[in-house]
This record gives structure tokens, C-alpha cells and sequence, in this order.
């Protein structure tokens, strides 16, 4: 087999994966946030400008959840450079329920763990964790993000 078909082989299958990882958000916007979770469902955040619009489900499916929140009610944590962990997430608020996207780095860990995926509140306990099953998986684009600080 030659270079060039193994080459284009393997472009085809990084297109494949990046498509099924962008496949929620809709034209002209930019994935915040996205993973695949042990049950086969994609965690999503897009950033669509004028709203951030969180989608949880089967990737071949329409999805289970859907909240687009104006980009004024969502919020985000930036890492500030200091501590064990290199921590950002978003949250996309839906009336009394909070998605708080994730991505997390043990910098002190052996083998740089990373933890990432989902944390849902209804009236500001936490109901469920949803996490990331591959670190591999992961699209996060979290890290600057332009939206108001989260308030702990």
C-alpha cells in the first residue's frame, strides 16, 4: 500500500471524527466544548455568537437536550495560572437548571489526567455528572472564551 493512500486513509478518518464531533452546531458557529461519553452520547457546547447552545444525545439522533441561552446569561470559569489543577468550564443556564460544562488537567498526575464532561444543577444542587469517556475524544475550546465570569 502506498504512502499517499495511507496518508488519505488517515485524513479521511481524522474528517470523519472531526464532522461527527461538530455535527451539532450549526453553520457559522464555533464548538465550545465537545465528547463522547461512555453510552455513546456527545456532550456539546457551540458558540453561535449571539447565543451559546448547549446539546446532549446520540450523535445519529435528534439531540435529547437542547438550550440555547443568550450569550449574556451564560458564564464561564477561566484557569487564573496558579494550583494543581488546570480547570475551564462553561454554563448555560435553562431556567432552574444549570449545564456546567467541564474540562479539567492534573498538571502534578503522572500521566496528565484529564477529566472532562458535565455537571447538571436544578436550583443550585448538583443532580448529575455526565463524564467524558476518552480523553482522545475531547474537542476544548473553552480557554478564552469571551463570556461573564461564573460566580461561585
Amino acid at each position: 500500500m502506498s504512502t499517499r493512500l495511507i496518508l488519505a486513509m488517515t485524513l479521511g478518518c481524522v474528517t470523519v471524527f472531526s464532522t461527527l464531533a461538530e455535527a451539532a452546531c450549526e453553520p457559522g458557529s464555533k464548538t465550545v466544548f465537545s465528547c463522547q461519553t461512555a453510552k455513546g452520547k456527545v456532550i456539546q457546547v457551540c458558540d453561535s455568537g449571539k447565543t451559546i447552545d448547549y446539546t446532549f444525545g446520540k450523535p445519529e439522533l435528534a439531540p435529547e437536550i437542547v438550550v440555547r441561552a443568550p450569550r449574556g446569561e451564560a458564564s464561564t470559569f477561566q484557569w487564573q495560572g496558579i494550583g494543581r489543577y488546570i480547570s475551564y468550564s462553561v454554563s448555560i443556564p435553562n431556567g432552574n437548571t444549570v449545564y456546567s460544562v467541564f474540562w479539567s488537567l492534573d498538571k502534578l498526575s503522572e500521566n496528565r489526567a484529564i477529566e472532562a464532561g458535565v455537571n447538571v444543577e436544578v436550583k443550585q444542587k448538583l443532580v448529575a455528572t455526565v463524564n467524558c469517556a476518552d480523553a482522545k475524544s475531547i474537542v476544548q475550546n473553552i480557554e478564552g472564551i469571551h463570556l461573564k465570569p461564573a460566580v461561585d
